[in-house]
C-alpha cells in the first residue's frame, strides 16, 4: 500500500506559493463588465496547458474575452495569447508566428493532434463560433478556420478531442451554454433577484443549446455528426464543463458534461463511437437527494484504486461539491458528504478543479478555486461573498479529505484553470484565472527538496493520435498498483497535457508500468525508472 509522507513545510506554510507577478507579469483577461449586468460577463475565460514548441516544457494559451462595447462596435474579441514555458515556470509572449486573431467572446478551448503530424493543434471556442488553429510544426499557428467543418455560432464553453470510433484520428467534442442575444435577454435591472438583490438574468429562463459532436477526418477538418452520434437537440443542457474517461473500463472513451441548473450528462460510448446519454441511470446526474444542481467544474481520477475513475464536481453556492465515486455495480454513487467535501463547499461557488497527488504522497488530492458571479454577494444576507477562498483537500488512507487554504493570501473571484508540472520537478503546479485580475501562477513545493517519488508518463500513438489520448496507464508495485486515463480536457474551459502523471509515495521502485492503448493494444514496460518523465512509442503492429 501507499503510505502518507510527511510534508516538510513549516506550520501554517500553504502548498502552493503564488508567483505569477514573476511567472506571468501583467498578464489580465476581460469578461465585459465589473457589474456584471448580463450572464455573457460571470464566466470568464480559458487555460489551456500543453507543450507547443516541443522543447519539453509546458507551455500555455490564456484565452482572453470581450466587452459588449466591443461587440456592439464590431470589434474583434481580445486574442487568446500563447506564452513560452522558459523551463522554470516562467513564461514569455510568444512570437508573431503564434498569433491568435479574437473572435466575438473567447472562452476556453481543446488541445490536440488534429492532423496526425504530431504537434499539439488548439481549439478556441466563443461565443459566436469556435476557431482552430494548427500547429506548424513548433514555429507557429495557422488559422485553419475556415474550411474546418467547425459550424455554427453558438456558445461554447468548453471542448474535449477524443477517438470515439477508433478509427485512429481523433474526434471533437464542444459543449455549449445557451441562446445569447441582447434584444433577447435581460440585463441586471430587469427583475431577476437573487437573495433580495438585483442580479444579472439566467440561466434559468433562458434557452439551453445542445452540445456538438465533430467526427474528425484525420487531415484537420471535420464533420458535424451530432444527431448521428446520438446527441439529440432534447437532450440540451446548460452546459459548463467536459472530460473524458472510460468509466466502464471497455475500452472506448466515454464523455462526462457538466451542466448549470440542468442535470449532468454522462455519454457511453456504444463501442462504435455512437452514444446514449446515461447519467440518471448510473447515479452521475444529480446530487444525493435527486436534485439537479449547478455544475461547473469537473475533476476525474481514480481515488481509491480500484482501477475506475471517480468524480468531482464544482457547483453553485448554497450547493455541495459533488463526489461521484464508481462503484462494483458499473455506475457512480454521489459521496461527497461521506469523503468530508460536501460542508466546505456550501457556502462557495467552485469552478476549475483538478485531481491529482499534488503532495506526492500517493493518494490523489482536489484543488478548487472559488468565485461568485454576483457582485452583489458581498451585500447583507447572501451568507457567501463575491471574492472566495480556494481550497486545496488532501487524500487520506481512509478515502476522506483534509481542507486547507490552497495558498496564504486574500481571497479571489475565481474561475478556470488547469495543473501541469511547470517546472519539471515532478509536482503539479496550477494556472488559474481571476476575473477581474491577474492570471495566476501557483507554484507546487512538495518536492522542493528533491525527495519525492514520482513519475510522468507520455506517450507517442502509432496512429493520427499521436499523443493517445484515451489510453490507459497503471504503474504497478509490489503490494498495490494505480491506474490513471490520458486526456487532455481540463473540465472547465481549460485543456492539461496529454500525459499520466504518479506520486508513489514511499514505493522505491515499480515493477511494471502497463499501456492500454486506444488501439486497444496491451504494453508492459517492466521496471521502469521513476522521478522522471517516461516517454512510451506505441509497438507498430
Amino acid at each position: 500500500m501507499l503510505l502518507s509522507l510527511p510534508l516538510l513545510l513549516g506550520a501554517g506554510d500553504a502548498l502552493f506559493v503564488e508567483v505569477g507577478a514573476d511567472a506571468l507579469p501583467g498578464v489580465t483577461t476581460t469578461c465585459g463588465s465589473l457589474e456584471k449586468d448580463w450572464i455573457l460577463e460571470v464566466n470568464g475565460g480559458g487555460v489551456l496547458l500543453e507543450d507547443f514548441d516541443g522543447d519539453g516544457d509546458v507551455d500555455c494559451v490564456i484565452v482572453d474575452g470581450s466587452t459588449l462595447e466591443r461587440v456592439e462596435a464590431g470589434e474583434p474579441s481580445l486574442p487568446a495569447r500563447l506564452f513560452l514555458n522558459d523551463g522554470s515556470g516562467r513564461f514569455t509572449p510568444a512570437g508573431d508566428a503564434w498569433a491568435i486573431e479574437g473572435g466575438r467572446w473567447g472562452m476556453g478551448g481543446a488541445v490536440g493532434d488534429v492532423n496526425g503530424d504530431g504537434w499539439p493543434d488548439l481549439l478556441v471556442t466563443h461565443w459566436g463560433g469556435d476557431r482552430l488553429y494548427l500547429n506548424e510544426g513548433g514555429e507557429g499557428f495557422r488559422d485553419a478556420t475556415e474550411g474546418s467543418g467547425l459550424a455554427g455560432e453558438r456558445w461554447g464553453t468548453s471542448a474535449a478531442f477524443l477517438d470515439a470510433d477508433g478509427d485512429g484520428n481523433l474526434d471533437l467534442y464542444v459543449v455549449n451554454y445557451l441562446a445569447f442575444d441582447t434584444d433577447d435577454v435581460q440585463p441586471r435591472g430587469s427583475g431577476c433577484t437573487w437573495k433580495g438583490h438585483e442580479v444579472m438574468c439566467g440561466p434559468e429562463g433562458l434557452v439551453p443549446v445542445h452540445d456538438q459532436f465533430y467526427r474528425g477526418k484525420g487531415d484537420g477538418t471535420f464533420v458535424e455528426e451530432s444527431l448521428a452520434r446520438g446527441l439529440k437537440p432534447q437532450r440540451a443542457g446548460f452546459g459548463l464543463g467536459v472530460v473524458t474517461l472510460d468509466y466502464d473500463a471497455d475500452g472506448d472513451t466515454d464523455l462526462y458534461v457538466s451542466n448549470d441548473s440542468t442535470p449532468n450528462f454522462l455519454w457511453e460510448n456504444r463501442g462504435d463511437g455512437t452514444f446514449e446519454e446515461v447519467g440518471f441511470r448510473r447515479g452521475a446526474s444529480h446530487d444525493a437527494n435527486g436534485k439537479e444542481q449547478a455544475g461547473m467544474g469537473i475533476a476525474c481520477g481514480d481515488l481509491d484504486g480500484d482501477g475506475k475513475p471517480d468524480l468531482f464536481v464544482t457547483n453553485f453556492s448554497g450547493e455541495n461539491n459533488a463526489l461521484y465515486r464508481s462503484s462494483k455495480r458499473g455506475g457512480f454513487r454521489e459521496r461527497s458528504a461521506r469523503a468530508g467535501l460536501g460542508g466546505p463547499s456550501i457556502p462557495r461557488l467552485g469552478w476549475g478543479t483538478s485531481m491529482a497527488d499534488f503532495d506526492l504522497d500517493g493518494a490523489l488530492d482536489l484543488v478548487v478555486f472559488n468565485g461568485h458571479v454576483y457582485p452583489q454577494a458581498d451585500k447583507a444576507g447572501t451568507d457567501t461573498s463575491y471574492a472566495q477562498a480556494d481550497q486545496l483537500f488532501r487524500g487520506t488512507p481512509d478515502g476522506r479529505f483534509a481542507e486547507e487554504p490552497l495558498v496564504d493570501g486574500p481571497d479571489v473571484v475565481s474561475r478556470a484553470s488547469a495543473a501541469a508540472d511547470l517546472d519539471g520537478d515532478g509536482d503539479v503546479d496550477l494556472v488559474a484565472l481571476s476575473i477581474e485580475g491577474p492570471v495566476r501562477v501557483l507554484m507546487n513545493r512538495a518536492n522542493d527538496a528533491g525527495d519525492r517519488r514520482w513519475l510522468r508518463v507520455r506517450l507517442v500513438g502509432a496512429d493520427g493520435n499521436t499523443a493517445a489520448i484515451g489510453a490507459r496507464v497503471t504503474v504497478e508495485w509490489e503490494g498495490g498498483s494505480r491506474t490513471a486515463d490520458v486526456r487532455s480536457a481540463g473540465g472547465y474551459q481549460a485543456a492539461v497535457p496529454a500525459e499520466a502523471h504518479f506520486g508513489l509515495g514511499d514505493v522505491a521502485e515499480v515493477d511494471a508500468l502497463v499501456v492500454r492503448w486506444p488501439s486497444g493494444r496491451e504494453q508492459r514496460v517492466a521496471a521502469p525508472e521513476i522521478d522522471r518523465v517516461l516517454t512510451i512509442e506505441e509497438p507498430a503492429e
